[in-house]
């Protein structure tokens, strides 16, 4: 295994139990209520060791969630050329992280601009869908891209979602992956303490 840097290690939680219920909550209320911008740094109103530790390297949104997310039975796969997300999983959580992209539960993308395709990840199976991954992509906006018409559970109606950084090829895939349903894959969109939700039960409409 390779060895932790703990000159460059961020802080985690301060209150491990409740500050990692808190962020599942938020989690939760994401994916109940698609498009909505949720704010993770709100579950951690005195974390500013992680804050400071974090800063300018990897968004608190997506370092809280997977910390509050994995444990050493969650395979994670992380895009990004350096370890400090790792590093920081591996021991405060110690999460599991794995190189094979269809065997990772979580995954996180740091570049939503240069992301593999979504059918490099595990789509779970139609006995058991659960086993999908679920991915964390860093945008850089929740507000400033092309507006997109979202409409499913939790959307009355429908809702337009403009999220930065995302390619058409991207949301074609991931239309071609609502057809699979119970299958598919869960996305959060991160920018900064921020996310948004995006459900595999959610329909994305893509001209």
């Amino acid at each position: 295994m390779m060895r932790i840097d703990m000159t460059t290690l961020v802080p985690g939680f301060n209150d491990t139990v409740h500050d990692a219920q808190r962020v599942f909550r938020a989690l939760l209320d994401a994916l109940s209520r698609p498009g909505s911008i949720v704010a993770i740094d709100a579950a951690l109103p005195d974390n500013h060791a992680m804050r400071d530790g974090l800063a300018g390297r990897v968004p608190l949104a997506a370092f809280a969630s997977l910390l509050a997310l994995t444990d050493y039975s969650t395979p994670v796969f992380i895009e990004r050329e350096d370890n400090v997300l790792g590093d920081a999983l591996r021991f405060h959580a110690s999460a599991r992280l794995t190189r094979d992209r269809r065997e990772a539960a979580f995954v996180y993308i740091d570049d939503a601009r240069d992301m593999p395709s979504l059918d490099a990840f595990s789509h779970g199976e139609p006995e058991s869908p659960e086993h999908a991954a679920t991915l964390f992509i860093h945008v850089p906006s929740l507000t400033e891209g092309e507006p997109l018409v979202w409409s499913g559970p939790g959307i009355a109606q429908s809702r337009s979602v403009a999220i930065a950084g995302l390619s058409r090829k991207f949301w074609r895939q991931r239309a071609a992956l609502t057809a699979l349903f119970p299958c598919g894959i869960d996305c959060y969109f991160v920018a900064g303490g921020a996310l948004v939700g995006l459900p595999r039960t959610t329909q994305v409409e893509v001209n």
